[in-house]
């Protein structure tokens, strides 16, 4: 007896996209699903034809033989699982496919057990780690000790009686579809699927202590407050052959004494004098890398902003650095001697000192808008 076409089994045309693909197949596992057929040679018939049609069809190698060469094409095994006259059994299915028809019979197994015991994850546990904008800037590792639960020595579990190990128990209901099962997690095991069989004095319900543990943990550079990064494995452990949470990291940036933070760049305000500011002079800037020495023109105004490239914090998503911004403000003595009054009192007249801004001085805003830009 001829095979029955692949694409008429899956009722899909020729020219269908692998997603229509997809849909056509799940819908049909779905209609023959054993779980909702239970007993009907013809449906599970049907659902392990389906599943082979698929199977050739999802495969864009596979796909291009058949439609070339028809089941001719993969006759003698050659279809890596499909071949002449073989049936895919339930188990291949499963394994291969389960995830086409997700948690639409209990997560995809069949009769429920999806080919091995569940394995649950234990809590998160969330920490927040103080950083210096040094810190930020440069990377750090940084060494916490953190109380976390782990299974007690000595103890031991054995698998779940109520749900065979699987963590689920199955419920079958009546529906306008048919007969319809669904899963909900095991009480008796907390969805662990094993329960305590030896239960040292010092464990909990669950067979675990609380222990303190250093962890290191490696913070890249450029990481920005409240940001979150993951430890893997270092939260809480599960019981049984569970596997254990995350510990979540939380930063915290601590406020830098002179510098001021705005994503990827920094502020510093230099204050000088009059004298500096006329004279000119050289100063050394704090940066997040160290001291880095500038050099002021005579002649430089207050509000002049003077931009550093590559002095700021890296780019975490990105290559290179921010940049370091320096406000130059020039500071205005609030009380003056009787000749230092007297030398300013001349200069109001003196042309020199009548403020003459050229074409090229931005003004303040001028200058914010350049800075955003």
């Amino acid at each position: 007896m001829s095979k029955k076409d692949f694409y008429e089994t899956l009722g899909v045309s020729k020219g269908a996209s692998p997603e229509e693909i997809k849909k056509a197949y799940r819908k049909k596992a779905i209609e023959f699903h054993p779980d909702k057929n239970p007993g009907d040679k013809q449906a599970e018939e049907n659902f392990k034809t389906a599943a082979e049609a698929y199977e050739i069809l999802s495969d864009g190698n596979k796909k291009a033989k058949y439609d070339q060469y028809g089941h001719a094409a993969f006759d003698g095994g050659g279809g890596g699982g499909y071949g002449g006259g073989h049936h895919m059994n339930m188990d291949d299915i499963f394994s291969q496919f389960g995830d086409i028809f997700g948690g639409a019979f209990g997560g995809g197994g069949f009769g429920g057990n999806s080919g091995g015991q569940r394995r649950v994850k234990g809590s998160n546990l969330r920490i927040k780690v103080k950083l210096t904008l040094e810190e930020i800037a440069n990377g750090v590792e940084k060494k916490v000790k953190v109380k976390r639960k782990v299974q007690a020595a000595g103890v031991k579990y054995k698998t779940c009686s109520t749900c065979n190990g699987q963590g689920q128990v199955l419920r079958v209901t009546n529906t306008i579809l048919g007969r319809m099962q669904s899963a909900t997690t095991c009480t008796t095991c907390g969805g662990s699927g094993q329960t305590i069989e030896i239960k040292p004095n010092n464990a909990d319900a669950q067979g675990m202590i609380l222990e303190d543990e250093t962890v290191s943990i490696k913070i890249p550079a450029g990481v920005v407050d409240g940001m979150q990064l993951k430890v893997s494995g270092k939260g809480n452990d599960a019981p049984g052959n569970g596997i254990a949470g995350d510990l979540i990291v939380a930063i915290e940036e601590s406020e830098h004494e002179f510098l001021k933070r705005e994503g990827e760049n920094l502020h510093y305000d230099l204050y000088i004098s009059f004298a500096e500011a006329a004279l000119g002079v050289s100063k050394d800037i704090e940066a997040v890398n160290g001291k880095v020495r500038i050099k002021l023109e005579e002649g430089i105004q207050s509000g002049k902003i003077l931009r550093l490239k590559g002095k700021g914090i890296p780019s975490l998503n990105s290559y290179g650095n921010g940049d370091l911004l320096v406000h130059v403000n020039v500071w205005t003595p609030k009380k003056l001697n009787k000749e230092q009054q007297q030398f300013f009192e001349k200069s109001l007249t003196d042309p020199n000192f009548i403020p003459n801004p050229e074409k090229g001085d931005k003004s303040f805003f001028e200058k914010v808008k350049d800075m955003f830009s």
